[in-house]
């Protein structure tokens, strides 16, 4: 496994990502991070390792530059503007289309909290492109306009004690058109904090993708 550094630009700002490669990757995932989060969320990391053990390459990479960040810790509001992060991330999208590593890989995305929102936005502007989505604890109530839009086959997943947002993925379930499925896992939290329950995330996020991004 070869991980790398990469400055990916995206409108007027580049952003900062990191770039595994495993021999013959299936596909590659893009890492859509939660609420005030960042490429080296220790969680998005866990579920990564778990996905390149399995074949596919990774992008972790930060929606927000060093001066976004900044200012969105003291307002907490760039974390909230999905259209923001949708067009961070399909910026990331084009660039893997371009890039000589990555352009004939098959793309998937997996989105945590906001960063879910962001990723169901983004798919479904680039519909061709996204082959694959799972969600984790995410909010897709945020990109509710977008839902009917997305082609790609969606695993939401969601903690069984996160009662708000289950009622918030079971509505964005019956907004979309594509295939879509819903996992609830027993004892978990919004963030799967609790022993084990993160490795059941990773899990069905690695067969979810290897179903739906390469044989």
């Amino acid at each position: 496994m070869q991980e790398r550094p990469v400055r990916i630009s995206s409108g007027k700002v580049t952003l900062d990502g990191d770039l595994a490669m495993p021999d013959r990757p299936r596909g590659i995932v893009v890492f859509a991070h939660g609420s005030g989060s960042s490429r080296h969320s220790p969680r998005n990391r866990h579920v990564a390792r778990v996905l390149q053990d399995a074949g596919l390459a990774t992008l972790l990479m930060d929606l927000l530059t060093v001066e976004e960040e900044a200012i969105d810790m003291y307002t907490a509001q760039l974390r909230f503007d999905i259209g923001l992060l949708a067009k961070r991330l399909v910026g990331a999208t084009d660039w893997l289309a371009e890039n000589d590593l990555t352009k004939n890989l098959p793309i998937g995305y997996f989105g945590a909290s906001t960063g879910a929102a962001a990723a169901l936005v983004a798919a479904a502007e680039r519909q061709q492109a996204v082959k694959a989505i799972v969600s984790r604890g995410g909010r897709p109530d945020l990109a509710f306009d977008s839902l009917p839009k997305v082609r790609a086959p969606t695993l939401l997943i969601v903690g069984g004690d996160d009662e708000p947002v289950i009622g918030m993925n079971r509505e964005a379930m019956a907004k979309m058109k594509a295939e879509r499925e819903l996992v609830i896992v027993p004892g978990a939290t919004h963030l799967f904090e609790e022993p084990g329950k993160l490795d059941e995330v990773a899990a069905l996020a690695r067969d979810w993708f290897l179903r739906h991004l390469g044989s």
